[in-house]
């Protein structure tokens, strides 16, 4: 299997994206990214995050990039950007909100994606699902964020109600949210 082929079954549930980690995990040098970036096979994307230009462009493929550009292997979609697609509330972010490991993966670097804020919070377990086959924080995660980054009372009182109406949340975590928003907002 050639080094392209390995990279690609990858890309293939990370919306055509492959990081340097990712080959590094595949025992390939990450020198080898860089030759099939100038030969055309990839695009060199963000720092560290390289696409494959033969894969279908997706509306979702920035929020994947974020999750990657990171390089935490436990980030996720995080805050208002997880309320928003996880169909919440009407929240509309004006950036992608990413939540990583604060204590493992600080980011040093000073080229952050646009419209991007991270997020360092390490999550208890149980607290990370998957939205069209991206990591996101569990829906009472979200709302627990948005509770303390200060989200407006209106969208959060939605957001709980939604959870509990589609299940996404048992009667006593919605309860508990609901207190703390009160709590959060006397």
């Amino acid at each position: 299997m050639t080094v392209r082929e390995r990279l690609w079954d990858v890309a293939v549930d990370q919306y055509g994206y492959v990081t340097t980690g990712d080959a590094r995990r595949l025992g390939i040098n990450r020198v080898e990214l860089a030759k099939l970036a100038a030969r055309g096979a990839l695009e060199n994307v963000s720092h560290g995050v390289y696409r494959f230009p033969a894969w279908p462009v997706s509306g979702n493929d920035h929020l994947m990039e974020a999750v990657l550009w990171t390089r935490d292997p436990t980030a996720v979609l995080s805050h208002e950007t997880a309320l928003d697609v996880l169909e919440l509330c009407d929240v509309n972010p004006d950036r992608v909100h990413v939540n990583v490991s604060g204590r493992k993966y600080p980011i040093r670097r000073v080229d952050p994606l646009p419209a991007l804020k991270v997020h360092y919070d390490d999550l208890p377990d149980g607290q990370r699902v998957w939205w069209e086959q991206i990591p996101t924080v569990a829906p009472a995660a979200a709302i627990g964020q948005g509770i303390r980054s200060g989200v407006r009372p209106d969208l959060l009182a939605q957001a709980i109600g939604t959870a509990r109406r589609l299940g996404m949340v048992d009667s006593a975590t919605a309860a508990r949210l609901a207190g703390d928003l009160e709590g959060r907002y006397r």
